[in-house]
């Protein structure tokens, strides 16, 4: 057991000094309310009231659209504390878009959609240099990038030369056209949305893309009963939106003041290493073609960060590593062909690779 953990963990132990204490000389009130607390509250190294609070105010609005899904919930909640990308995929009708658009209006955020299309090219999405009559020079026009939120639905029917001018923005939060840079306002995110199965008109998104989305989400279909509340709910709307009395709760200046929240929020060394031992473990798999960078490792270690937030932690567990790992990794490693052939998934392989791996004490 760590020191944080006797210090925090360990309420009675804490109550047992105390008491000792005044028997042998007896002490003020206010310092024994002070001790006490700080021995009972395991958020007092950083204040997470208002970040829990926001966070069920997102989770309740979203849930008065979309019905169950709430892993889903939560990992898009991650990603915006970790500052992270997410592609969502799923086959057409479980609402991948429809839940972007959701969470964006919880959000008083600049929103952008832009519909992914062959026929794409890079300067509709990050702009273009237009001649000015009345100032005889050419200025440039933002694209659609240009955004805090950004939702580009069925990412991988645009080429590769559209898909490549994707790479600066999602990296490094700016955009360099003719040898000026633009640097985009935080926060930026870009939720995607893709349909594995259809193959026609489509373009398999580059490794190098696929690595720059902090979790890949697969959306599966709802069950029975899930259906059945789905249906109600379209049933009672009649002509109504589904979106229209959704209220924004997180503001701009919110979301950058609980980014730099999570940041701060307290990994031991051996879950660090906990970490290592899960990525480069993707590295020597025999059942599997490529592995994950370094960059999974860093993408684990802020989700997992962002994992505790909402649970109102100021320090990390292996628990929180575990339901990062999946979601970071999965999009990030390549099945062996053989092995794919018999059915394996990335999904299978990184849970028994964790699986082997010893959970720190």
């Amino acid at each position: 057991m760590t020191e944080n953990e006797n210090l925090n963990g360990n309420p009675e132990e804490g109550n047992n000094i105390i008491e000792n204490n005044e028997t042998q000389t007896p002490a003020p009130a206010a310092p024994e309310t002070d001790i006490t607390a700080g021995s009972l509250n395991f958020g007092s190294r950083l204040d997470l009231g208002a970040l829990r609070t926001s966070i069920e105010a997102v989770k309740q609005e979203i849930s008065s659209v979309i019905v169950g899904q709430h892993k889903m919930i939560d990992q898009l909640l991650v990603a915006i504390l970790a500052n992270g990308h997410v592609l969502l995929e799923g086959v057409p009708g479980v609402a991948k878009t429809v839940t972007a658009k959701l969470l964006s209006k919880t959000l008083t955020l600049d929103f952008s959609r832009i519909q992914f299309t062959p026929d794409l090219m890079p300067s509709d999405i990050l702009g273009t240099s237009v001649f000015d009559l009345s100032k005889s020079q050419f200025t440039f026009k933002k694209g659609p990038v240009f955004a805090n939120f950004v939702l580009i639905d069925e990412i991988n029917r645009a080429p590769a030369k559209t898909q490549a001018a994707l790479f600066e923005v999602m990296e490094e939060r700016q955009i360099t056209v003719e040898g000026t840079t633009y640097p985009l306002e935080a926060p930026f995110l870009v939720i995607a949305t893709q349909n594995p199965i259809e193959q026609e008109g489509t373009y398999r998104l580059p490794e190098a893309q696929l690595d720059r989305f902090l979790f890949k989400i697969t959306i599966d279909y709802p069950k029975l009963e899930e259906e059945i509340a789905i249906l109600q709910r379209e049933n009672a709307l009649q002509d109504r939106s589904k979106l229209e009395n959704i209220a924004q709760v997180l503001s701009q200046a919110d979301i950058v003041k609980y980014q730099g929240i999570v940041k701060q929020i307290v990994i031991e060394p051996q879950l660090i290493e906990y970490i290592a031992k899960v990525v480069t473990g993707t590295r020597g798999n025999a059942f599997l073609y490529l592995g994950a960078s370094p960059r999974a490792s860093i993408a684990i270690l802020n989700a997992a960060k962002g994992y505790a937030a909402i649970r109102g932690r100021d320090f990390v567990t292996p628990d929180d590593i575990k339901d990062a790992a999946i979601p970071v990794l999965q999009h990030r490693v390549m099945v062996a062909p053989e092995r794919e052939m018999e059915g394996l998934t990335s999904e299978q392989i990184i849970r028994q690779i964790i699986d082997t791996v010893e959970i720190p004490r």
